[in-house]
């Protein structure tokens, strides 16, 4: 009698998951409203990726959101988080510019909640780029937003160039230190205004000056600034003007409260606006391209697990971080 051998057969792929892990607010309020939760994964629609997320940025937005639930659209379940780095797990219809396997980072959908909170995210494949092989997910993840807000203020908005003289509000914080080595990267003599602990991150980064505006009042101690970048809002913006030459720039980033008087900036020569960031494919390349020269580097002031978010907005919602903070999703 005879006996057969078989040769069982190679185990199959498991099935892709359906659910995904991501922090929601169960209600708008405190930072402890931010709560893990088990959620349907998102599929790529047309011309879309789906990226796994390695790491996720936390920016003031996310907590200014959280706390009043005023910005942004929403699905069934709002997740927060903007900046997202990962790896390209799928891609839908129409989708040329990446293959599964590419690490990208990006700003996708703003002010649409890109839901960056989480395991995976689907979005416009160019709303994204490739990530620097110089850097990590955690850094590439604190890049897009307060990266591109630097450059659409300084580059695009204020038309900076080499040889002007730029003033920088807020310097060691997220958009500030980028926007230092911005203008640093494009000639320009930069000063910044940051506590006294700050001012050697800030030489470190290129800063050319660096006041202390708790003991030294800015807008006595500089004059014939091309452009002004207002990270802080509020009377800053007023008080900025009589820094700028006539033609200079003051861009404000937090609110359009900040702007001074119209006919007073007109007086002076001045120009005046409020700008908000905006999904850029071109910027988000010119961004790569300066952080794979070596002239642009987020600086992460903490790094928790995603389930921490909550434990991320108190920590930035105290107003004292140098650089970034980051979720680690993966």
């Amino acid at each position: 009698m005879s006996s057969r051998t078989t040769t069982p057969a190679p185990p199959s792929a498991p099935a892709p998951a359906t659910t995904m892990r991501a922090v929601s607010p169960r209600g708008w309020g405190a930072p402890d409203v931010l709560v893990p939760v088990e959620v349907d994964r998102p599929e790529p629609g047309l011309t879309e990726i789906l990226v796994r997320v390695h790491a996720a940025g936390v920016n003031p937005v996310d907590w200014k959101t959280r706390a009043a639930g005023q910005f942004g659209t929403w699905g069934d379940t709002p997740i927060l988080g903007y900046d997202v780095s990962g790896t390209v797990e799928a891609v839908g219809p129409g989708v040329t510019l990446f293959a599964p396997g590419d690490e990208v980072f990006g700003m996708p959908r703003f002010p649409e909640q890109a839901g960056g909170y989480a395991e995976y995210v689907t979005a416009p494949a160019r709303r994204f780029a490739l990530k620097p092989a110089t850097v990590d997910h955690v850094q590439a993840a604190a890049l897009p937003l307060a990266a591109l807000t630097a450059w659409q203020g300084l580059i695009e908005t204020a038309g900076l160039r080499a040889g002007q003289r730029v003033l920088i509000h807020a310097a060691a914080g997220g958009v500030g230190h980028l926007a230092v080595q911005i203008a640093k990267a494009h000639g320009a003599y930069v000063i910044g205004t940051a506590r006294a602990d700050k001012h050697g991150f800030l030489r470190g980064l290129g800063a050319d000056e660096v006041i202390d505006y708790t003991v030294t009042d800015f807008a006595e101690a500089v004059r014939d600034v091309d452009v002004v970048l207002d990270g802080v809002g509020g009377e800053y913006g007023p008080r900025s003007l009589p820094v700028l030459r006539r033609g200079g720039h003051l861009v404000t980033l937090p609110d359009p409260g900040g702007l001074p008087d119209a006919a007073r900036a007109e007086a002076l020569g001045v120009h005046t606006g409020w700008t908000v960031v905006e999904p850029d494919r071109h910027g988000m390349l010119e961004i790569a391209r300066l952080v794979a020269e070596g002239k642009l580097r987020a600086e992460i002031d903490k790094v928790l697990p995603l389930e921490n978010a909550a434990e991320a907005h108190a920590y930035g919602e105290r107003g004292r971080t140098q650089g970034k903070i980051v979720l680690q999703v993966a």
